[in-house]
This record gives C-alpha cells, sequence and structure tokens, in this order.
C-alpha cells in the first residue's frame, strides 16, 4: 500500500511504474482525494479551535455582565455542535475515499522486470534437468491416478462438487510424503523456522498481505469476518503485523504446510479435469521478513531453495521471471518455477516467488529499529511456494509413470513410504 506523501514526492516514477502495469495515470486523482481530506480535516479542526474558543469567550463576556455577547457566543457554540456530526462524516467519508484508491493500487514494478502485457512475455531465465525420452506415450496424471484406482473424482464430486479430488492408500501416502519431505528440506538444509498456524483469518490479515478488496471473489469466506486462507504466506505474513522487530532477528524466514483455499472464480473452463486447479490443496509455504537491504538477495535464496526441491525429486523445471503484465498484485518481481509434465507435454507452474518491497509492510504496520537508528522502518516481505504439493504430486506421477501403469517413487521420497518403491494397481 502507497504512502500519498511517497505519491506527490514521486508522481512521476508513480504513474510510470502504473502504465508498465498496463494501467493509467492516477497520481492527479489521489490528489484530488487527498485535498479533499486534507481539507475535511482542516474544517473540522477549525471548528473544533473555534467551539474552544467561543466557550472561553462566553465567560468572559459574563464576568464583564455582557449578557448579549454571552447569548451571540452560546448561539454560534450551539450551531457548531449541530454540525458537528456532518463535519465528522465528511472528514471519515475524505479519509475513507483515499484509503479506498490506495488500497486498490498494486505495487510498482523494479526496473528489473521486463514490460509485458501477459504470460507470453514472461522470460525464461534458466533450465534445470532434460525431459525424459519415453518408449510410450505419456498419460496425465488423472488417466495414472484412476488407472491405479488411488484417484477419485467421482467421489470427489459427489460430497464436494467439481474441482476436488480423494486420493487414497499409497498415493494418498505419496501426497504426504512429498509435504514432509519439503518441511525436513527447508528447516534443516534452508534454516527455515516450520510453524503450524491457523487456516481461519481476519479481514484484517487478509488486506495485510493484500488478498482484500481486490481479490475478495477469489476467497472463501468462513463466517462473520473470517476467511479460510488461500496461502499459508497470509497468516505467516502477518506474524510480523502491528510489531517493531530488532534488526538482529532479520532475516525471519518461516515455512508451513498447510490446507488452501481458492475459489478459482476466474478460472471457468480451464484445468477442469485433475488437480492442477482446486478449490482445495495442500502447499508448503516459504516467507522471509527483511530489511530493505537484504530482500533482493533473500528473493534469490528464496527461489534457490524452491528449485532445490525440484532437483532432489529429479524433476525438470524452468525458471522465469514474469512480466510486468502478468506478476501478482502485491510483487515487486516474481520468478516462476514451472515444472516439465510429460502427459501434457508442457512446463506448468508449480511455484511463484516473489519480493514485496515495504508494500505489504505498510499495510500491517510491520517495522524493524535498525541497529544505528532510533526511528523504525518498514520490513521487506518476501513469498514463495515450495512447492505446491498437488502440483508436486502430479509431476512424479507423470515424471515417473511406467509403460505398465506403475509410478516409481523418486529416491528422495522413499524414506517416507514405508519401503514402498512403486505405485502399483492393487490385485
Amino acid at each position: 500500500m502507497y504512502d500519498i506523501k511517497w505519491i506527490r514526492e514521486n508522481r512521476d516514477i508513480f504513474d510510470a511504474g502504473r502504465k508498465r502495469r498496463g494501467l493509467e495515470p492516477l497520481a492527479e486523482q489521489l490528489f484530488i482525494f487527498d485535498d479533499a481530506r486534507r481539507a475535511a480535516i482542516a474544517e473540522l479542526q477549525k471548528a473544533q479551535e473555534r467551539r474552544n474558543a467561543a466557550s472561553k469567550e462566553i465567560g468572559v463576556a459574563m464576568k464583564a455582565g455582557d449578557a448579549a455577547r454571552a447569548e451571540t457566543l452560546k448561539a454560534e457554540v450551539a450551531t457548531i455542535k449541530e454540525n458537528w456530526e456532518k463535519l465528522e462524516e465528511a472528514e471519515r467519508y475524505a479519509i475513507a475515499e483515499l484509503e479506498t484508491a490506495l488500497a486498490a493500487i498494486p505495487n510498482t514494478p523494479l526496473d528489473a522486470v521486463p514490460d509485458g502485457a501477459d504470460e507470453n512475455d514472461n522470460i525464461e531465465v534458466a533450465r534445470w534437468g532434460e525431459p525424459r525420452a519415453f518408449d510410450f506415450t505419456p498419460k496425465e496424471h488423472f488417466d495414472i491416478g484412476e488407472g491405479l484406482g488411488l484417484m477419485d473424482f467421482e467421489s470427489a464430486a459427489k460430497i464436494s462438487g467439481a474441482r476436488f479430488v480423494v486420493n487414497k492408500g499409497p498415493l494418498a501416502r505419496l501426497e504426504r510424503a512429498l509435504a514432509q519431505f519439503m518441511l525436513d528440506l527447508h528447516t534443516s538444509e534452508h534454516g527455515y523456522m516450520e510453524v503450524n498456524p491457523p487456516l481461519l483469518v481476519r479481514d484484517d490479515a487478509m488486506f495485510g498481505t493484500a488478498q482484500l478488496p481486490k481479490f475478495r471473489e477469489d476467497q472463501f469466506p468462513a463466517g462473520e469476518d473470517f476467511w479460510l486462507i488461500p496461502t499459508a504466506e497470509v497468516p505467516l505474513t502477518n506474524l510480523a503485523r502491528d510489531s517493531i522487530i530488532d534488526a538482529a532477528q532479520l532475516p525471519l524466514r518461516m515455512t508451513a504446510g498447510t490446507y488452501c483455499f481458492r475459489a478459482e472464480a476466474g478460472a471457468a473452463g480451464r484445468d477442469t479435469r485433475g488437480m492442477i486447479r482446486q478449490h482445495q490443496f495442500f502447499k508448503v509455504e516459504l516467507v522471509s521478513i527483511t530489511t530493505p537491504e537484504q530482500s533482493l538477495a533473500e528473493h534469490e535464496r528464496m527461489t534457490g531453495c524452491a528449485e532445490m526441491v525440484l532437483q532432489k525429486l529429479g524433476l525438470p523445471y524452468r525458471k522465469v521471471v514474469l512480466c510486468t503484465g502478468d506478476m501478482g498484485f502485491a510483487s515487486q518481481k516474481t520468478y516462476d518455477l514451472e515444472v516439465w509434465l510429460p502427459g501434457q507435454g508442457k512446463y506448468r507452474e508449480i511455484s511463484s516467488c516473489s519480493v514485496c518491497g515495504d508494500f505489504q509492510a505498510r499495510r500491517m504496520s510491520a517495522r524493524y529499529r535498525p541497529v544505528d537508528d532510533k526511528s523504525p522502518r518498514y520490513v521487506h516481505t518476501l513469498n514463495g511456494s515450495g512447492v505446491a504439493v498437488g502440483r508436486a504430486l502430479v509431476a512424479v506421477l507423470e515424471n515417473y509413470q511406467e509403460a505398465d501403469g506403475s509410478v516409481t517413487i523418486p529416491e528422495a521420497l522413499r524414506p517416507y513410504m514405508g519401503g514402498l518403491t512403486r505405485l502399483m494397481r492393487a490385485g
């Protein structure tokens, strides 16, 4: 979220950033809102000062025996009191109008982010692993899972509707193994602290990470003032809200494996079969809270941690930097990792790692105290998938499938599988 003072001081930079995202200039309209806010505050303050002064003048007039003057002043005070509610309402309206406008503005892309309109303008920056050469036509994950008798979309639809799945037996265990493997890797080798956060959060938490108000239709409400989390980014990042952290504690690195819930409001007709795009899915999330000086290096580090997951699983992938037209609302810069899916014959997103600067910190009032400075500064926040477990399961099934319909379990997951090395159809 932006500070209107910063926009006033950096009007050209602000509007240029909007243009790079394909948006119209907005600074002038924001200044109109801000001028109205300032005027409303000044008018209320002027009325307050005059009421106080008139009240004192009443006492002076009465002591002097000037009853007419006292009555005139009393009438003036009464008029101010009558108008007071209108003045307060005008102030509240002007403040809300500016805050609403500021809350709907996306973050400004960093200079290093390529310009572009959509995903077709993203730029590949690295590639790892060679896609496997199959001597048979590889299947998609849903055909593999259903062929094994371990993936049941029909029963899930009866229970919950479209975009749900029931995984059974060793396939369910494989999904759990993926999550355990990722959490163990990030905590033991990458220095992240594991957190088990709530899955229900309040409005202000969703506002803090910018899911609200703009993306309300993509969320699942859960009663008054509660939402099911769309990602563990929300509770993890909000652990820093309304706080001042000592600089010596930074960076804070946290990871969590949680279910996530998304309405997929804009996904009609996309990935309707299978596990690629579901209303409920499991994901291992990475969140970092840093100083401004650390954040760009932390972004590279975080992305590398997510890449290590795919490398240890032996899953070919490519790394792309998102263009201005495809990056997220709160992001300054985003890397996507796209895993190779032989059943589809293309790369699909499995992780997104973003640096947000102080955009979320301002919405959450999350600050730190520098060692050599008494004045608190806003932290920088980062988040990334480390990685999406459901999509990792899809990738394992498709990349490790065999001609007989079985699936070889990657070496990295076997310690979690109780001696099982292959998924096969029972009977």
